[in-house]
């Protein structure tokens, strides 16, 4: 098979991978009324559907970064998209809540071996100067998962009920498991004579798993523990990674290399600036303005859309242009959307609403794929995998931190009451902190993205 043919096979798997993702979070979400009347679960039970998936995937990217720069990518890959496809499967038929959890815990793990490798792949089969429009594809399919899932999710859940979502999945994974093993020869371990640091990762899986269970009590007193024992979890990943000789992640990169260093936080900063935005402006749409669930998911799909459109865009672009400047601008786009939100109010107009959240679809664009491009691009081959799981865990520890931020402000200003008319007045104040927070958080993102440097010389 010529190289052309590996190519554009290796650029369509991984961006069925890249959609299959956030289709499954996001359609799942829409699905979890129908779960909560079918196995009578509260709260707190139901929120683990989510929450396993999310917890398995962030714990095992790193490790299983490492695991493929050793042993093959492609070997990873596949068996990863193998895996979620089973566990999909299995999914659909489950007894109880706990059953389904626990297969959620293991569709995470699956998840995470083609997430972390996906991009390696393709940093891997595309040179330099094509790989930011290949990297822009996959940001893309990125968010027409996001995009879709509701929609799909909504229509499967209605018409044949929330299992026919996880059924759904299954013929996608085995068209890609096929296509990329009928299609894509070889192998890359560009790390095969390394070992496996299994007493660092143990120490990373802790610490991450520590963190973000500990961020979602906040504020409470377990909640402020587990943070504070992530923190001396991570001080001893870092010792540990220091004096390793084969590390699972390579903590003197933050060192050694700025460009990875400003890059990741780039990325780490923007997630946690701009992933709570759709959470809070459904919540504004719905209580404040009144709108039906389906009238308000349509008037949000205005941001994916818009990221799905340009994305492909900037990371062609970023083959010519410096990443730094594209990413910059994007995010300076973004902090510019943010100010915008905080005018929110009781007769803000539908046209400010969508020209608003258009505003921050094109920034998120624009800094994703060139901020991704610029992350591959700063590491050596045999770094692939770590690089990419790096990407991959900034997004997810974004989205906890902006999140949280939503959350503790809710917990002081609103407490324990329930949104309702009486508490709209506290609702739109509790808004405008968060997103004076955000809009902080993304000002000193646009500084790490300006001041990372070229990846050309």
């Amino acid at each position: 098979m010529n190289n052309k043919t590996a190519k554009k096979t290796a650029l369509i798997v991984t961006s069925i991978t890249y959609f299959m993702g956030p289709f499954m979070i996001s359609s799942v979400n829409i699905a979890l009324p129908a779960l909560q009347r079918e196995f009578s679960a509260n709260a707190v039970i139901l929120s683990w559907i989510a929450t396993s998936y999310l917890l398995s995937t962030a714990v095992f990217l790193i490790p299983i970064g490492k695991i493929a720069d050793i042993y093959g990518r492609k070997k990873i890959f596949t068996n990863g998209i193998l895996l979620f496809t089973l566990s999909s499967f299995l999914c659909a038929f489950s007894n109880s809540i706990y059953v389904l959890i626990f297969l959620r815990l293991i569709q995470g793990i699956g998840s995470a071996m083609f997430m972390t490798t996906a991009m390696a792949i393709v940093a891997s089969i595309f040179p330099p100067q094509e790989r930011g429009k290949a990297i822009g594809i996959l940001v893309s399919a990125v968010y027409i998962g996001l995009s879709a899932g509701p929609f799909v999710g909504g229509i499967l859940t209605q018409y044949f009920g929330w299992r026919s979502i996880f059924i759904f999945h299954t013929p996608i994974g085995i068209f890609a498991y096929v296509l990329i093993l009928k299609n894509i020869k070889g192998e890359w371990a560009d790390a095969r004579e390394e070992t496996f640091d299994l007493k660092g990762s143990i120490l990373y899986g802790i610490s991450l798993l520590a963190f973000i269970y500990g961020t979602t009590l906040l504020p409470s007193k377990t909640g402020i523990i587990l943070f504070a024992f992530s923190i001396l979890g991570l001080v001893a990943f870092v010792r540990q990674e220091l004096n390793c000789d084969y590390p699972v992640f390579e903590v003197k990169l933050f060192v050694e290399n700025h460009i990875f260093a400003f890059s990741s936080l780039s990325a780490l900063i923007n997630y946690s600036a701009t992933f709570a935005v759709t959470f809070l402006m459904s919540l504004y749409l719905q209580y404040i303005k009144a709108l039906p669930p389906q009238t308000a998911g349509l008037v949000l799909i205005a941001q994916p859309i818009m990221q799905a459109i340009i994305s492909p865009f900037a990371g062609n672009l970023s083959d010519r242009i410096e990443p730094f400047i594209l990413a910059s601008s994007g995010m300076t786009l973004t902090a510019a959307g943010l100010f915008c939100c905080i005018f929110l109010g009781k007769d803000t107009g539908l046209f400010f609403i969508l020209f608003t959240l258009i505003l921050l679809g094109i920034g998120f664009g624009l800094f994703s794929s060139p901020n991704m491009n610029a992350i591959m691009s700063s590491v050596s081959k045999r770094l692939y995998g770590i690089a990419s799981g790096t990407v991959a865990t900034m997004r997810l520890l974004g989205q906890m931190i902006s999140m949280t931020i939503a959350t503790l402000v809710f917990s002081i200003i609103i407490g324990k009451q329930e949104i309702g008319i009486e508490t709209y007045d506290l609702f739109l104040q509790s808004l405008k902190i968060i997103f004076i927070v955000l809009l902080i958080l993304c000002v000193l993102g646009i500084y790490f993205s300006m001041n990372r440097g070229k990846i050309r010389t």
